[in-house]
């Protein structure tokens, strides 16, 4: 198992490139052995220039990559492992590890020890689960405790000798880089518990657990007859143990309150050791009823270094946290919106941030607008004709706010202006982005008390709680559509 090489790139919207390479690294003892074993099959690693831009447009990350491109978009290629293939020069590089974490891509290309045609599964691909060792290690090396750019600046400038350390010729020894900073020595052989493989190596320095749950809502409302309104929230949590010893054993518990909606479709992390059997039978595709697990929740596991997923999940909330009503009228050369949204008396009224996107498909430039808002400020793109409602923190004291106005558009231009199949005529959609923090909406939380450490040392627990998602209202949608949506 090891690394061919090591990329990160700085996402950088707006500027010309998109990114910059802010870290590389070329290990040419590894890539002696991918030529003998890939044989005629074998691509040889690009410089960075033409890395960085195959890699920001698999990923549609370039400004003006707005089209549908059929090798990348089309249903064949839906990417759900984060592994890519990048064409460069005429050929396919594979596999790429890569994915975007706080603006910063952490990318690398393991060694695959047999020809890559035809191309190998990827279980059979040792050095993929490595790869992501290894570029989870990075990330928290270079986010942990980090402020400010002059800091991430001074950690990336620290990379260089640190993964002489951590991964010399490629082979990662330690994911966690710390230990290298510090000049730690690794697991001692005369320790009497065996290292498993998968842990290369351990940690040194002060004991603590962070829990992080975060929810997103998936929700499609329709206000129309005949098609039913659709919501979902989608929860995934995060830990991050910095515990002493080969082999630590940790018991995390989810709990709900009582009137807390059952997880269901509970997906775990493979260091979990055991778990109980109602909590894998819950699932959303069952009709729901008075026996529904409702926790706790306990997952018993041995954690790795880096931070890691430990479940997701899906829950079924009464209402959705906030309803909305869309409504578009073409008059001639003009559009006459109306917006109506309400928070739900059971969410809490404190916002992160909260504003709702109101994009015009296949039209000009927005050249007038009359607007009326009884809440928030509007700011107007008028290049990519589109609206963006900034709410706030908080809704008033009614929970309801509502925006009306019409909308002059000039002429088209092919280009530049935004285009999408389905939003033609009077289909259209707003789409809500917020973000509410120490909050979840199935009530979901970690008790700090309920957290059991079998390790050396009394851990610190640091709990985090966050609610966000993408809400999409279609106006005259002549049947329901699905948008998959994300949020980073």
């Amino acid at each position: 198992m090891a690394q061919r090489a090591v990329w990160l790139i700085s996402h950088e919207p707006g500027t010309p490139l998109c990114g910059t390479v802010r870290f590389s690294r070329r290990y040419p003892t590894v890539e002696k052995r991918a030529r003998v074993f890939n044989g005629a099959s074998y691509v040889p690693i690009p410089e960075d220039g033409p890395f960085l831009k195959a890699l920001l447009f698999e990923l549609r990350l370039l400004d003006d990559d707005k089209d549908f491109v059929e090798s990348r978009d089309s249903c064949s290629r839906i990417n759900k492992t984060s592994i890519y293939g990048l064409l460069i020069g005429g050929e396919e590089l594979w596999p790429v590890v890569a994915f975007l974490k706080n603006d910063i891509i952490y990318a690398c290309v393991p060694l695959v020890e047999q020809t890559l045609s035809p191309r190998p599964p990827l279980i059979s691909v040792s050095g993929v689960s490595q790869g992501f060792e290894f570029l989870f290690g990075i990330q928290d090396f270079l986010y942990s405790g980090q402020k400010n750019d002059s800091e991430l600046n001074t950690k990336l400038s620290q990379l260089p000798d640190l993964l002489l350390q951590a991964c010399p010729f490629g082979t990662l020894l330690d994911a966690n880089l710390k230990n290298s900073l510090d000049n730690t020595n690794f697991a001692s052989v005369t320790q009497p518990q065996k290292q498993p493989a998968w842990k290369t190596g351990t940690y040194k320095g002060k004991p603590q657990v962070s829990i992080s749950i975060t929810e997103k809502v998936k929700s499609m409302q329709y206000d129309k007859q005949g098609i039913a309104d659709t919501w979902q929230v989608v929860g995934t949590v995060t830990c991050k143990c910095d515990l002493e010893g080969i082999m630590p054993n940790v018991t995390i518990s989810l709990n709900l309150p009582t009137n807390g909606s059952p997880l269901q479709d509970i997906l775990v992390h493979p260091c979990v050791t055991s778990l109980d059997s109602a909590i894998l039978t819950s699932s959303s595709i069952d009709a729901m009823d008075d026996s529904a697990f409702s926790g706790p929740y306990k997952f018993p596991l041995t954690p790795p270094l880096e931070s890691f997923n430990l479940c997701y999940y899906t829950s079924q909330v009464p209402v959705p946290p906030i309803l909305g009503f869309y409504q578009l009228k073409e008059e001639e050369v003009q559009l006459r919106i109306t917006i109506n949204l309400k928070l739900h008396e059971s969410v809490k009224n404190n916002f992160e941030f909260c504003e709702a996107h109101i994009p015009f498909y296949n039209r000009g430039p927005i050249t007038h607008l009359e607007y009326k808002t009884s809440f928030g400020q509007l700011e107007v793109f008028r290049e990519k004709s589109l609206l963006i409602w900034i709410i706030g923190q908080k809704f008033p004291k009614s929970m309801e706010i509502s925006l009306s106005g019409t909308v002059t558009f000039g002429a088209k231009s092919h280009e530049k202006q935004p285009f999408d199949p389905i939003c033609i005529g009077e289909t259209a959609y707003l789409k809500l982005h917020f973000r509410i923090l120490d909050y979840t909406l199935t009530g979901c939380y970690a008790d700090q008390h309920s957290v059991q450490v079998f390790a050396s040392g009394k851990p610190k627990i640091n709990r985090k709680l966050i609610s966000s998602d993408y809400y999409i209202w279609n106006s005259k949608a002549p049947a329901p559509v699905t948008y998959g949506s994300l949020l980073l």
